[in-house]
């Protein structure tokens, strides 16, 4: 099959091709504000290979472009990119003259983007799930209303998470192994030095990768294609952070062939939006270029980016009513200070090695060798000792004595008739309105006065991951006709990722006793090697394991391009290998958890193609289609990695298909894309961790405990997406210009997956397996979780003459519904285990009680504006701010949230559901309410 393909498109090429006719194009960039010439803008033609950067003067000449009808494109950071149709003549000279690039006001606009999602906010040490980031590199209409308008309400591009998209830095894929998602924050608070992009939408061609269904970001930091100048720039907002201060120089080309650029900044919060959500940034960036010949050139980047942060937790509706949406139950006070459980500590440098080879005018290979190390890791406590400091466990909230009959007495109500009073839930109500938050002193106190003089009872560690990554690849891109582009890549990834609980403080006490207190002997022994072991801050202790990961990805990618029709054709093979290596022999997996596993394979495949039809200059229509297979990430590759070397049950490459269609206008007033879009995920594969009763019969666990910590295995996973988007920009005037955006989605689970839970406890019992099978869970047609599957944009924009400019924007965002449990919609939640169903368990009652929560539609207007002056017209110096105000009319909204697995049958969840406020309804996560971001800068 591959040879067959690969015969075609050489077939096509010999077919396609013709004899080179060209001519030369030439010209001068100039800022349309200081009309003084601008060096290192970056001038091609389209669909060739041709590329060159202005001199000092400005000045760009280009050689040998094809004659007849181009399009010529000229963008540097900071400037909105500009396109010019022309008409090159054979053998001839055409000089484009002086050429104004005018300044990019969302270039500000992209340091206000909200980035910090439900999965930030999570356990585990996962990327990140926004969109947004993904979304600064492009000027389409639509989705900078996606990630400037929407994004602060978790919008996400087609419903589609980021492991879906591929995220680059020099062609190095920034995408972890570990989960398939870009971690912002290894380059966050680095915009100025981030700013050189190129992004592709859906499965559109991408000259670097085959990419994914979402689309492709590159994020170039080559030091010769900066702007030379510096930039100073100091912020104010109340998201996140506080305060946020950055500054940035690039040299530009010397006569020696040297460039560089050197960026840095911070960002800090005592305390962000959410109550006790600390925020503490640093971040350095530097890249340096020496040009070896005409033709060759090597460039270093390095970029360190530090960054902390205290998260916030999702609430019950219980919760959210006693203490408000910005209450966060991970901070209590500590000597005066608010003391954030619960923070996400990222430190992850990358060093990259850069060799640009230009072999001719029509051939250009780009390889690159980078190194990742570093750490993430999110705290939390651990708890040895008789309470639970978590203020909002169950048993310290109104609702768990609401819910228990044994807490109700006899006594009359204010009319003086007989009545049953539940005085308990009175006090639970006052003690959490009048505290609620962690005690740290109490912890303290137990430490110091523990049963076992030095011991402490409670301990603050962190889920702690050390990855070390190496890649290296290479990219060619070569013009092997005048029609006919080819581009290739190949890949490799080596990762080994060290994962383990690292203890950060004894809070009082002089030791820890490496044990899980929930198994007696053997079983509670964490290593087995070292039993009974005592660890003291900065030990490893609970688990500790080596994932390791080699990857290979190619592709192949031959672009044409005629008068009347472009298309493009493109292949993809990748190899995936994972293997696990325990460090630890856990008392319950004795057997399964100490050394290495098997090594798992997955050969994975991909094929694409689109076409664009010209049916004028400014009227196009352009199709893509995809399908291919995907290795599963290495997060869900093992069934519980944290104590075995067991592999999921079940686990295969997904299938991917993608489709799309879309009518363009490009006219000097107006500009419009209209797309129509389908996407369909099978297959997948998810991992999630939970307390859960009712799950197992008491023979199966063989000491009358029904309730479990369990992981469930999702496997089967099947999603549909379709709908339409619109993007549409109109000048009105010279300084008016009106934007209409929208998003209409039917995001569906398309099929019914199968469910197993793996329970430790089962694996004490002899000859009895941790998995159980649940058998189908009943999805289908339940809409995907956490993604406002409607949103609409209308805006205007007001430039003015004089460099100020304001804008407003009204969004209404719909159909967003809350994840939902699958245990509880498997035939575990109905069926009594006697061949007979729950008294009550109706098919009415039971798709009542399990109907999807859909999230209220809400309306968000946003307010931008910023003024910039000239300060010497000898110069190109610039003093500038830049102002957003977001949800203006302060609007309380969920954007996320999910069902508690905890009461996974139907009389458990009937009883908790009895007085209208249950112990386990679900935890909700809401949005921003009124925010600004205030920026000022200086260019010089």
């Amino acid at each position: 099959m591959k040879k067959l393909v690969f015969s075609i498109l050489l077939v096509m090429q010999v077919f396609f091709g013709f004899a080179q006719n060209s001519g030369e194009v030439k010209g001068v960039v100039v800022d349309s504000k200081t009309q003084k010439p601008l060096q290192s803008v970056i001038v091609t033609i389209q669909n060739t290979t041709l590329m060159k950067l202005t001199t000092v003067e400005g000045v760009f000449v280009l050689e040998n472009v094809p004659a007849g009808n181009q399009l010529v494109e000229i963008k540097s950071d900071g400037y909105n990119p500009k396109l010019l149709s022309i008409e090159v003549m054979a053998n001839q000279s055409l000089d484009l003259g002086v050429v104004a690039i005018e300044e990019d006001i969302t270039t500000e606009q992209q340091l206000s983007l909200i980035t910090i999602t439900e999965g930030d906010l999570g356990d585990d040490n996962s990327g990140s799930e926004s969109t947004s980031g993904l979304l600064q590199a492009t000027r389409d209409i639509y989705q900078q209303a996606a990630a400037f308008n929407w994004g602060q309400a978790r919008f996400r591009i087609r419903g589609l998470d980021n492991e879906y998209g591929t995220t680059m830095i020099n062609g190095v894929i920034m995408n972890k192994i570990y989960d398939g998602r870009p971690q912002w924050s290894n380059w966050g608070g680095l915009n100025d030095a981030t700013r050189n992009q190129e992004f592709t939408m859906g499965s559109a061609p991408s000259d670097y990768t085959f990419g994914g269904i979402l689309g492709t970001q590159e994020i170039n930091t080559r030091a010769s294609i900066y702007r030379p100048g510096s930039r100073i720039s100091f912020s104010g907002t109340n998201t996140n952070y506080s305060w946020r201060a950055m500054a940035t120089h690039a040299s530009g080309m010397s006569k020696d062939g040297w460039a560089y650029v050197i960026s840095a900044s911070r960002r800090w919060a005592q305390e962000g939006y959410f109550e006790g959500t600390d925020y503490s940034a640093n971040s350095v960036f530097a890249s340096i270029e020496k040009k070896l010949t005409q033709n060759h050139s090597l460039n270093l980047t390095t970029i360190y980016a530090q960054n902390s942060r205290g998260k916030s937790s999702p609430n019950t509706k219980e919760v959210n009513d006693l203490k408000g949406v910005k209450y966060n139950s991970y901070w209590g006070w500590q000597d005066g200070k608010k003391r954030n459980s619960r923070d996400k500590d990222i430190e992850e440098p990358l060093f990259i090695l850069s060799h640009f080879w230009k072999i001719n005018d029509r051939n250009r290979l780009n390889t690159n060798v980078s190194y990742q190390f570093g750490s993430i890791g999110n705290s939390r406590i651990d708890n040895q000792g008789s309470n639970n400091p978590d203020p909002t466990y169950y048993q310290n909230l109104p609702s768990f004595f609401l819910n228990s009959q044994a807490y109700y007495v006899p006594g009359v109500d204010e009319n003086g008739n007989p009545t049953l009073l539940n005085p308990q839930s009175n006090i639970a109500r006052q003690n959490f309105i009048n505290n609620g938050q962690i005690d740290w002193n109490a912890m303290y106190f137990a430490n110091t006065t523990s049963a076992i003089p030095g011991r402490s009872v409670y301990a603050l560690y962190e889920d702690r991951t050390d990855d070390k990554l190496f890649s290296a690849n290479s990219i060619l891109n070569s013009q092997l006709s005048n029609n006919i582009i080819f581009n290739a890549s190949v890949a490799y990834r080596k990762l080994k990722s060290n994962n383990f609980q690292n203890l950060l403080d004894l809070l009082g006490g002089e030791f820890f006793v490496d044990i899980d207190p929930f198994f007696q002997g053997d079983l509670g022994q964490s290593d087995l090697n070292n039993p009974n072991r005592t660890v003291g801050v900065g030990d490893k202790y609970g688990y500790n394991y080596n994932l390791f990961s080699d990857n290979i990805d190619a592709f192949t990618q031959f672009k044409f391009t005629y008068s009347k029709v472009d298309f493009y054709l493109a292949q993809s093979f990748s190899r995936s290998q994972y293997q696990r290596e325990g460090l630890y022999k856990n008392g319950i997996y004795a057997n399964n958890s100490f050394g290495k596993s098997d090594k798992e394979v997955f050969e994975n495949f991909g094929f694409k193609g689109g076409l664009t039809y010209k049916l004028t200059g400014r009227h196009l229509f352009d199709f893509n289609g995809l399908y291919m297979t995907k290795a599963p990430n290495l997060r869900n590759t093992f069934a519980n990695a944290r104590l075995n070397n067991n592999i999921t049950p079940d686990l295969t490459s997904e299938n991917i298909l993608s489709l799309d269609a879309s009518y363009i206008i490009r006219a000097p007033k107006l500009k419009l894309r209209l797309t129509a879009f389908m996407s369909r995920v099978r297959n997948a594969t998810e991992l999630s961790f939970f307390y859960g009763e009712g799950l197992f019969d008491e023979d199966i666990v063989g000491d009358g405990n029904e309730d479990s910590f369990i992981s469930e295995i999702v496997t089967g996973i099947s999603k549909k997406n379709i709908g339409a988007e619109l993007g549409l920009e109109y000048q009105i005037t010279s300084t008016i210009k009106a934007t209409v955006a929208a998003s209409y989605g039917e995001y569906t689970f398309d099929g019914n997956p199968n469910v197993k839970l793996n329970d430790d406890g089962q694996a004490t019992s002899q000859n009895s397996s941790p998995i159980t099978d649940f058998g189908t869970a009943y999805l289908k047609d339940y809409r995907q979780p956490g993604i406002p599957q409607q949103a609409y944009s209308l805006g205007l924009e007001y430039r003015a003459p004089a460099f100020w400019w304001i804008g407003a924007n009204v969004n209404y965002l719909a159909d967003s519904y809350i994840d939902v449990s699958n245990i509880l919609r498997t035939t575990n939640f109905v069926d009594a285990g006697d061949g007979l169903g729950f008294d009550g368990a109706t098919e009415e009652n039971v798709r009542n009680l399990l109907k999807q929560e859909k999230f209220d539609n809400f309306t968000l207007v946003n307010l931008v504006g910023g003024k910039s002056w000239r300060v010497s017209n000898k110069n190109r110096n610039i003093i500038g701010f830049f102002a957003t105000v977001n949800n203006v009319f302060d609007i309380e909204y969920k954007t996320g949230g999910f069902e508690q697995s905890r009461k996974a049958t139907y009389p458990d969840l009937q009883a908790d559901l009895a007085n209208g406020t249950p112990s386990f309804g679900p935890k909700y996560f809401y949005g921003y309410g009124r925010t600004y971001f205030v920026n000022f800068y200086f260019n010089f």
